[in-house]
């Protein structure tokens, strides 16, 4: 017996009883029809229950940025029973599908501001009852803890309760040295390092693990490549690798050092971008070959992860936002930064021409951390209003005369 959401259904869907029917052969109606019957009803059954979860508060796309989904206390999706037999199979009304994610810690990596994606994912899992911890980068650690505690980001904290997102604790880390050894001199050295200590992956892991045990979301909001405003034949070796060790590798490093704290049945998340796969002029310095690797890491991951500790691992590729960290990609005198490039194209070529805000990307994030996505890994998830799938420029100046 599987329990279905369904905005379609005033009353229970009962099974189609095949040997009663059978029985009355006068009727004219013969066994082959009665079988396409049942199907199909158990197939109208399962997309009504598709479309319900995904018009559900848990999937509801944003309109405007702060605005979230929300829980409510009502029956959730439950598996009653299975049968590989069409005729033992029961379809019932059960309430809207609902994500419910009190009690579980969620660590997001990348957090410094409240303008980009990692913040709109806390404040979406925020939302669903998680308990937020952040990771951030040393050298703007304590202007980011400095705009916490001043209000700096209250409006946009906001949850669809009226209560305020709250991050329980604020962990310095450089997801670029996995251990202290491989901090340098000149890093310890550093003065926006002063004062600072035990920011490596595996100092970070060992210190949640001591205040939490074990968490349950692993949150990967992580890019840097210090040549990215050079075209990749100008990219030297130790900016392409950089950017992979800050970009790609460290996702791995993530995984390998939270693995082993992380409860069975959780969730590794990091973000990607359509360069990994088509040509974005403006986005070099070895970046886009970062968010292939990413890509490529997420469905190896997915594989040993799962095997190993039951996990699941994704990626979202998530479209062009104007967050601090890409309006500080490289800008020409007299001309847009390259993400206004980009939210401008996006907008005049996407299947979807509308905006793009930060917290679409949080509810898509919601879904793939809960229960709901429990059978979702290796996945690439585009939140990019269908960019992705087009392959031609419509506001070139070759389609100008062409009306779209």
């Amino acid at each position: 017996m599987i329990a279905l959401v369904s905005p379609f259904f005033l009353s229970p869907l009962r099974r189609v009883s095949v040997t009663k029917i059978v029985s009355k052969p006068s009727s004219g109606i013969s066994i082959e029809s009665i079988m396409m019957f049942h199907r199909s009803a158990v197939f109208a059954a399962a997309a009504a229950f598709i479309y319900g979860a995904s018009s559900g508060t848990a999937f509801a796309p944003s309109t405007s940025v702060g605005h979230l989904v929300s829980r409510t206390n009502s029956p959730t999706i439950e598996q009653l029973s299975q049968s590989r037999q069409y005729s033992s199979t029961q379809i019932q009304m059960a309430g809207p599908a609902q994500v419910d994610l009190t009690g579980k810690v969620a660590f997001i990596a990348g957090v410094a501001d409240s303008s980009g994606y990692g913040w709109a994912i806390a404040r979406a899992l925020a939302s669903a009852g998680a308990t937020i911890i952040v990771g951030t980068w040393p050298p703007v650690l304590k202007i980011f803890e400095s705009g916490l505690r001043k209000g700096s980001f209250d409006e946009d904290s906001i949850l669809p309760d009226g209560s305020k997102m709250n991050i329980e604790k604020v962990y310095p880390l450089d997801a670029v040295f996995d251990t202290a050894d491989d901090v340098p001199d000149e890093i310890k050295e550093n003065k926006r390092y002063a004062g600072l200590s035990g920011y490596t992956i595996e100092e970070v892991a060992k210190a949640i693990e001591a205040d939490y045990g074990t968490i349950d979301i692993l949150v990967h909001s992580l890019a840097n490549g210090p040549e990215v405003t050079k075209p990749l034949l100008e990219t030297s070796r130790k900016g392409y690798l950089a950017a992979s060790s800050a970009s790609a590798y460290s996702a791995v490093s993530l995984l390998q050092k939270f693995g082993p704290i992380m409860n069975e049945g959780g969730n590794m998340l990091s973000l990607t971008y359509i360069a990994s796969e088509k040509v974005i002029p403006g986005y070099g310095g070895g970046m886009s070959s970062a968010k292939a690797q990413l890509e490529s890491d997420t469905r190896t991951l997915a594989f040993e992860a799962g095997r190993k500790w039951k996990l699941r691992v994704n990626t979202i590729s998530a479209g062009p936002l104007k967050s601090r960290a890409a309006s500080a990609i490289g800008k020409e005198p007299g001309q847009k930064t390259f993400i206004e490039y980009a939210i401008d194209y996006s907008k005049a070529n996407a299947p979807l021409a509308q905006d793009l805000y930060n917290d679409d990307v949080g509810n898509s994030a919601l879904f793939l951390c809960s229960g709901l996505a429990r059978t979702v890994t290796g996945v690439t998830l585009y939140v990019d209003n269908g960019l992705h799938a087009m392959g031609m420029a419509i506001d070139s100046e070759s389609m100008s005369d062409r009306n779209v």
